[in-house]
């Protein structure tokens, strides 16, 4: 374990934490190199579409059709034939309404973190919304798997540097890791400056780790290559090579999928062009590629990973 050479300022605009990187990896053989990658779930249906006019009110979800629950459990046997365990972060309206998917998951050896209770942005709420929010998601799920939720990820990554209190509220609700950074130029925001790789990040005489979302440098572009419509758009070849590289690197490469893209059936919110192209491109092929990752390289969860790093946390 090394410090970094300056201290990051990063997402909080506030006086800088200590950051330390997550110890970088030793020689690898390449048959051991595929460890090191995580495949996650982000456990929402398919109106919860983040920020456009059409997607509906908390008010109406429960009388919308479902397909989460199809969906999610399709995923799941997708990933047992190759004995792949994820972490599924749950909305926790979502755990509430269909706890039995909660139980699935746990029972099938997934790890369950939280993706807050009302799946709302960030910074579209105060650092107290947030806290109640974060806290309020851990216990429902806590309550149902009789063990703690040590996890947690930002509805569409929106942690910003309009949300500086962001780890200090994060670690307030009691949670050991966050993979919610997106350290790359996106719709929600992103923050373009924080690093690449996990860090410990201290807050009080406390930590967290951060699991950054994977990117990679591309003519001094950060691109990311592995989840959502990054992951529909490109061609799998491509996808592969990226991953590598970034395994060459020593980082581990997140993953991440929500259960309507492999459901290329499930019904549409009206939106704009470039909003129906991101969110709508490619569902047919989600699937398969899902498949290809998970015969070619190997998954641990964030909470295994997180255990080999336990002196980070002063374990």
């Amino acid at each position: 374990m090394r410090e970094v050479d300056s201290l990051l300022s990063g997402p909080t605009g506030q006086d800088s934490s200590p950051v330390t990187r997550l110890p970088e990896a030793e020689a690898e053989s390449p048959s051991s190199i595929p460890l090191r990658c995580v495949f996650s779930v982000d456990v929402e249906d398919w109106y919860h579409i983040l920020d456009v006019p059409s997607a509906p009110p908390m008010s109406e979800w429960d009388r919308l059709p479902s397909r989460v629950e199809e969906n999610l459990v399709k995923l799941l046997d997708v990933f047992a034939e190759k004995g792949v365990l994820t972490t599924c972060f749950f909305v926790g309206w979502i755990a509430e309404k269909y706890p039995h998917l909660v139980k699935e998951a746990q029972g099938r050896g997934h790890e369950v973190a939280s993706h807050g209770y009302a799946h709302k942005l960030v910074y579209e709420m105060t650092p107290t919304e947030f806290l109640q929010d974060a806290v309020r998601s851990r216990r429902i799920l806590e309550d149902l798997l009789g063990q703690p939720v040590v996890g947690y990820r930002a509805s569409g990554f929106s942690v910003t540097p309009k949300t500086p209190w962001f780890f200090d509220v994060l670690i307030e609700a009691g949670y050991q890791y966050d993979s919610s950074v997106f350290p790359a130029r996106r719709g929600h925001g992103g923050l373009e400056g924080s690093g690449y790789a996990p860090y410990l990040a201290t807050r009080g005489g406390k930590s967290l780790v951060e699991f950054p979302i994977s990117v990679k440098e591309i003519l001094r572009l950060r691109v990311c290559f592995f989840g959502g419509g990054y992951l529909r758009i490109f061609p799998y070849a491509l996808i592969r090579r990226m991953a590598r590289s970034v395994l060459k690197e020593g980082r581990p490469v997140v993953f991440y999928v929500h259960p309507r893209e492999i459901d290329p059936t499930h019904p549409r919110l009206p939106m704009a062009a470039h909003r129906k192209f991101k969110s709508y491109i490619n569902l047919d092929s989600t699937e398969q590629k899902i498949r290809r990752l998970i015969s070619d390289f190997d998954f641990v969860t964030f909470q295994s990973l997180l255990a080999k790093n336990e002196r980070l946390l002063g374990g």
